[in-house]
C-alpha cells in the first residue's frame, strides 16, 4: 500500500516534455492530442479532445516502488475550451490499473520561446486506506 503511493510520489509528473506528434488547430495553438513523456521517461497518449473539451488516453509510468509490475493505465480529462489565448488550461484523472489509487492532474499547455508545446502540471494522488484513521497518510 505505502509502496504503490511512494511510487506514484516519485513520478515528478510535470510532463514538461514535447509533443510527438502536434496538430495544431486557429484557435488553440497548443494541442494535447498526440504523445508525451516527461523527464522520467513516463509516457501519456491522448487520443482526441471532443468539441467539449472531453478526453481521453493511456498513461504508462516509468518508474515505481511497489512491488506490482507497472501497466498502463487508462484516463480521463477535460480541456477548457474558453480559453482562446492559446495555451490552454486542463485536468485529467489516471486510474492505476496495477494499485489501488488514483491520482488527479492539473495543468496548462504552454508553447515555449521555441514555439515547441509544454505541459506543466500539479498532481493530486489518492491511495486506499483501511481505516478512517489513517485518512492522513492516504493523500499525497
Amino acid at each position: 500500500m505505502v509502496q504503490a503511493t511512494a511510487f506514484l510520489l516519485v513520478l515528478s509528473l510535470a510532463l514538461g516534455a514535447h509533443s510527438l506528434s502536434p496538430r495544431r488547430s486557429p484557435l488553440i495553438q497548443c494541442n494535447l492530442v498526440g504523445n508525451w513523456v516527461n523527464d522520467l521517461g513516463s509516457k501519456m497518449e491522448i487520443l482526441a479532445v471532443d468539441r467539449d473539451g472531453s478526453f481521453s488516453g493511456s498513461y504508462l509510468t516509468a518508474v515505481t516502488a511497489s512491488m506490482n509490475e507497472i501497466q498502463e493505465s487508462p484516463l480521463q480529462g477535460s480541456l477548457q475550451r474558453k480559453n482562446q489565448k492559446g495555451q490552454p488550461t486542463f485536468g485529467f484523472t489516471v486510474n492505476w490499473t496495477f494499485s489501488d489509487s488514483i491520482t488527479v492532474f492539473t495543468g496548462q499547455c504552454f508553447l515555449d520561446k521555441d514555439g515547441k508545446e509544454v505541459l506543466k502540471t500539479m498532481w493530486l494522488l489518492r491511495s486506499h486506506v483501511d481505516d478512517i484513521e489513517d485518512d492522513w497518510k492516504a493523500t499525497r
